[in-house]
């Protein structure tokens, strides 16, 4: 039924823009009172009630084809043939029902052998906006070779259309937004939320579904490699505000990009044609490469600007603590296009530790690596989510459960493959707390991160001694250059050494709570926390 409602959806040339050029989609979206240009440039967008994604909102179509192959639960909630019926027609009807639709139609994957051809369809030019700068262009660099557009994916976003209390009772559900997803039928409907990283995340987690089909492991992780080489590639993995953005964005080392990418048989892949970096406390100082980037072509989301200078406030939280910038990828100096690269040599996993007893980095085993990787520990910081006001402990299976369709382990042993057959580091680095938990300790210095990021990649860092800690058996090095000895093991930073105790054995049991629910082999299982 489903192709029978999106048949109906009015894209005819009088009233539908397709593709339209940056500069006409700032104009329409100016001209319809959408967003206001920052004085960098940038057009800067409110996004409304929902300033990160509704997870909870979030349904999958649940048919035979795919059943037994989703892991279904809190992260991957089931929806019928009829409800999504139901929302694709609440939503074909809305944009139809709109003056003008803006249509872009582009790529996901910048290598064609593994590419998408996606679709989307929105009633704001913004939006429209926010497609192109973050997926693949057609007839650009990023996209290579001209080819005829195959549409694999649409995705309809009718985000100013919330589900009325009648509609929620007759679906089904409680909450006036929806994000509906079918794998089958290849169709993303949006209703109720105007945050846009709704649109990118949708397609992500397409990728997570269809990868591995085709024997590519698909990362929620940023990559980069040597400026002057081209080599040495690099992939950062870890949830929002973990430092994916910032790490892969260094002066030193070229950007092949800063989310979502797949490794293959050829080395790795960007999923994306644009970056999605946070924007509080952003400065020029300390990250030059975003802070240029935000220029013409880029869109600030739910960022304070000053009414008369038009400058944007980066240190203010009014609207949000997850203020944004979409960018394309180019607009970093340097950025690999096509964004592909060879196999990495060095795999870092990101966290930030809001119980601050983390180590601020170690070396992990083959079967540490699978049992991080699997829990995904971090701290979910405020405003990533709806509903999320400060730091809260979070297990996100890979680093990016919300996104992945498919068992975590099933991942997991994807990338236990990829790090054997190319002899790859894994390093677990923590860019949390420290000195104390969130309210009492500090955030790690980004001197000392960086610090500890260029030692992994220069090779100085395998060489150093490590020493298992007391709770985690996490092997902390014996020196990093740069960094105070002190820093290194993290009760040392702790005044009041029985606090560190109880907060770790704390944590220890979280990591064990949470490793229960999950069917790994126990030698995986055995190299988690000491409880």
């Amino acid at each position: 039924m489903s192709h029978a409602i999106l048949s109906r959806l009015d894209l005819s040339d009088k009233r539908v823009f397709k593709n339209l050029s940056s500069a006409e989609l700032v104009e329409r979206a100016l001209a319809a009172g959408e967003g206001q240009l920052a004085a960098n440039g940038a057009l800067s967008c409110l996004t409304g009630e929902r300033t990160g994604r509704s997870p909870k909102d979030k349904h999958l179509e649940d048919v035979p084809e795919i059943h037994s192959k989703i892991a279904w639960g809190k992260v991957n909630i089931p929806m019928t043939p009829a409800q999504f019926d139901a929302a694709l027609e609440i939503a074909v009807a809305h944009v139809n029902s709109r003056p003008k639709a803006f249509v872009f139609e582009g790529y996901a994957g910048a290598d064609p052998t593994h590419r998408l051809g996606v679709q989307v369809v929105t009633e704001q030019a913004w939006h429209a906006l926010f497609a192109q700068t973050l997926f693949i262009q057609q007839g650009s660099k990023a996209a290579g070779a001209p080819a005829p557009f195959k549409k694999d994916w649409t995705i309809i976003n009718a985000g100013r259309r919330r589900l009325t209390t009648e509609e929620q009772a007759k679906l089904g559900f409680k909450s006036p937004i929806l994000i509906a997803q079918s794998i089958t039928r290849r169709i993303v409907v949006i209703l109720g939320t105007e945050y846009a990283g709704e649109i990118k995340k949708s397609i992500f987690y397409a990728m997570n579904y269809d990868m591995p089909e085709v024997g590519v492991f698909p990362m929620h992780c940023s990559c980069n490699v040597d400026k002057t080489t081209g080599g040495n590639p690099a992939l950062f993995f870890g949830l929002s505000g973990t430092g994916k953005t910032t790490l892969s964005a260094d002066p030193k080392r070229a950007l092949i990009g800063d989310d979502e990418h797949g490794w293959s048989d050829k080395g790795v892949f960007n999923f994306e044609g644009g970056c999605y970096a946070k924007c509080i406390k952003l400065s020029k100082e300390g990250e030059p490469e975003i802070w240029n980037a935000i220029r013409f072509g880029s869109v600030l989301e739910n960022t304070v600007i000053d009414p008369v200078t038009r400058v944007p406030d980066y240190d203010s939280a009014k609207y949000t603590e997850n203020t944004r910038v979409t960018y394309p990828v180019d607009f970093i100096e340097g950025a690999v296009i096509p964004s592909v690269c060879g196999h990495p040599k060095n795999v870092i996993f990101l966290t930030a530790d809001a119980f601050g007893v983390m180590p601020p980095v170690s070396r992990l085993t083959p079967e540490q690596a699978m049992y991080y990787f699997v829990n995904g520990y971090t701290s979910k910081l405020a405003g990533t989510e709806a509903g999320v006001v400060e730091p809260e402990p979070n297990f996100s299976p890979c680093f990016g459960g919300v996104f992945m369709p498919r068992p975590p382990i099933s991942y997991a042993h994807q990338l236990a493959e990829k790090i054997k057959k190319h002899d790859a580091n894994v390093w677990l680095l923590n860019t949390g707390w420290t000195g104390g938990p969130y309210g009492t300790g500090s955030r790690f210095k980004l001197a000392y991160t960086r610090a500890f990021v260029t030692a992994i990649l220069d090779g100085s860092l395998a060489k150093a001694k490590f020493t298992p800690d007391e709770y985690f058996g996490l092997p902390l090095p014996d020196g990093v250059h740069g960094v105070p000895s002190d820093v290194l093991n993290p009760k040392n930073t702790w005044k009041d050494k029985g606090a560190y105790d109880a907060q770790a054995k704390k944590l220890a049991a979280l990591f064990r709570k949470n490793d229960a629910t999950f069917d790994m082999p126990e030698a995986v299982r055995a190299a988690g926390p000491r409880v």
